[in-house]
């Protein structure tokens, strides 16, 4: 003898979760995938200690698009570093006149030049902040915790960098001297 069974229904966390993937889907998110840059070549006028320097020549050549040029006579086209900055601001006090917040701003400019030193797009400028609280009873947690976010900023810096050189425009191949 054969029992039959209904149908199975689908639970309400897996409805759930299907309701969740298609809204996500729908709204345009995906996740961040590597960058496809529009230069065949790239230089990079960084020092060979930079963090950032290492950090982007990394992403670079994780997008597989473009080659990182050893000088810049050799690439289509260069980023130049220009000024960087950090800064630690107060932003307040307690009572007793001691640090409770601290603001902790980056500010990074930059440049990307063709072979003739044109500037292929204007000069960009990259502040990013982050804010965190501050307590005596745990410096060295709280010191800690302020290099982790100035390396959070150091990462942001580079996915943002790595944007805009996409969002770049090719630079045009030169025109061939007519004989």
């Amino acid at each position: 003898m054969r029992v039959a069974l209904p149908p199975a229904q689908p639970s309400l966390p897996a409805l759930a979760l299907a309701m969740l993937l298609v809204l996500l889907a729908g709204c345009g998110f995906q996740l961040r995938g590597s960058y496809s840059l529009p230069y065949e070549s790239i230089y990079l006028a960084m020092p060979d200690y930079s963090v950032v320097g290492a950090d982007l020549k990394r992403a670079i050549r994780s997008s597989g698009t473009t080659r990182l040029a050893l000088t810049a006579s050799d690439a289509q086209v260069t980023l130049l570093p220009g000024a960087e900055y950090r800064d630690r601001i107060i932003l307040s006090v307690s009572g007793t006149g001691r640090v409770s917040e601290l603001r902790l701003r980056y500010l990074y400019t930059y440049r990307v030049i063709d072979g003739k030193g044109l500037d292929l797009a204007p000069p960009g400028t990259i502040e990013l902040i982050r804010d965190l609280t501050y307590d005596d009873s745990n410096v060295l947690a709280k010191q800690q915790e302020e290099t982790l976010l100035w390396r959070d900023m150091e990462n942001d810096l580079v996915h943002q960098l790595m944007r805009r050189l996409a969002a770049g425009k090719p630079v045009p191949p030169p025109a061939a001297a007519a004989g």
